[in-house]
């Protein structure tokens, strides 16, 4: 990573992405892709500039040509933190009163056959079909095989989010008390989120008692209780944009033997999932791994969601560990690891790992214990 500046990776790990790309559109039989802001631009070219009614857009071409951003001229400086300049990408820069889409259409070949990534809104997506006469095809398959293998660079980031957010749950005494709303607790975890490392909290859930039976509860004013069952599940960004998820579940006093016991299920199962995770193994054999060990337990109907999903610039991507999906698993892989049990207007558990696809196995950048934690 530049030593100036940790927004982005350095210029060359950015250069073997664009010549990957264009490589991978060529296989397809594609002549260029078109790529706006997002998590795709900035994996692409470490720019974070931002979608607006005014077109940016990156156009690579499959030829190996010099990939070109279309970028109206008052966004210009958000180009300045990318690796644009590094590149030698062709900047096309316009204003207000000339038609963008025809300056798309300018830079490609005649008749050319697109591929546009999937946060492309409406909005430039039908006027870039109308003026290239055609549609374009969907560039997620393309742009799927570039993010699913985390090079080394990108496994750093998600080793130090990890840490970051372990940090964070180590803490969790301080935050978490009897008497206290969700919300307030909620707020000292944001605060954390940074404090250890993150740029930012992406997403805070605490769900105490039997709002923890709701899996994507975020926070409330209700008051914490003794006895109460309480899931955390806490991420954000580290620099240069990997995220972190990790969750964990604690108790305020002395869970129920029951809910000890039904616990207890989980936490086996979330490992019995983790010790699947392999090369060649299909991302359904690890999600039938949690979900079997509950159904054998009685609890299959209580995890009512898919075992996990890919992270890396966006919080949620592919692969996702859900039944049904046979891609098979391969080293660089990232991805949650994160069963759950429901119990509606009761309470509820998870237990969350990001864990990394090895050449044998697989590496969790999240260590903190997985038990039942009392405070």
């Amino acid at each position: 990573m530049s030593s100036h500046d940790e927004s982005r990776f350095t210029a060359d790990v950015y250069g073997a992405r664009l010549e990957r790309a264009a490589e991978l559109t060529r296989a397809a039989h594609l002549d260029a892709l078109l790529i706006t802001p997002g998590p795709d631009l900035q994996y692409l070219i470490g720019s974070r500039a931002q979608s607006f009614e005014r077109l940016t857009c990156l156009v690579v071409p499959a030829s190996g040509e010099t990939p070109s951003v279309i970028i109206p001229k008052l966004e210009l400086a958000a180009l300045g933190g990318s690796a644009a300049g590094e590149l030698g990408l062709q900047v096309v820069d316009w204003t207000d009163g000339v038609d963008p889409y025809a300056l798309v259409k300018s830079v490609l070949n005649a008749g050319a056959r697109t591929a546009v990534d999937d946060h492309m809104p409406a909005l430039h997506l039908l006027p870039v079909a109308e003026t290239l006469r055609q549609l374009p095809v969907s560039a997620t398959p393309i742009l799927r095989q570039l993010r699913m293998i985390k090079d080394a660079t990108e496994i750093d980031a998600l080793r130090r989010a990890g840490a970051a957010i372990d940090r964070v749950h180590a803490r969790m005494g301080e935050f978490l008390r009897v008497g206290r709303t969700e919300r307030e607790v909620a707020a000292d975890i944001t605060a954390a989120i940074v404090e250890e490392g993150h740029t930012g909290a992406a997403f805070v859930i605490v769900g105490s008692g039997p709002h923890g039976a709701d899996p994507h509860h975020e926070v409330s004013d209700r008051v914490i209780s003794d006895g109460d069952v309480v899931v955390v599940d806490i991420g954000g960004p580290v620099e240069p944009g990997y995220f972190s998820d990790c969750t964990r579940t604690y108790v305020l006093g002395e869970p129920s033997e029951e809910i000890a016991a039904q616990f207890t299920e989980l936490e086996r199962a979330q490992a019995a999932a983790v010790a699947a995770v392999r090369p060649g193994v299909t991302a359904h054999a690890v999600d039938a791994a949690a979900r079997d060990r509950l159904v054998a337990a009685g609890l299959g109907r209580n995890f009512v969601h898919r075992t996990g999903h890919g992270i890396g610039l966006s919080v949620h991507e592919e692969p996702y560990i859900v039944a049904g999906n046979d891609i098979p698993l391969a080293a660089g892989m990232a991805f949650s690891v994160e069963p759950g049990i429901y119990f509606a207007g009761e309470w509820g558990a998870r237990i969350e790992d990001i864990v990394v696809v090895t050449e044998d196995g697989c590496e969790s950048v999240n260590t903190r214990p997985h038990g039942l934690t009392r405070l």
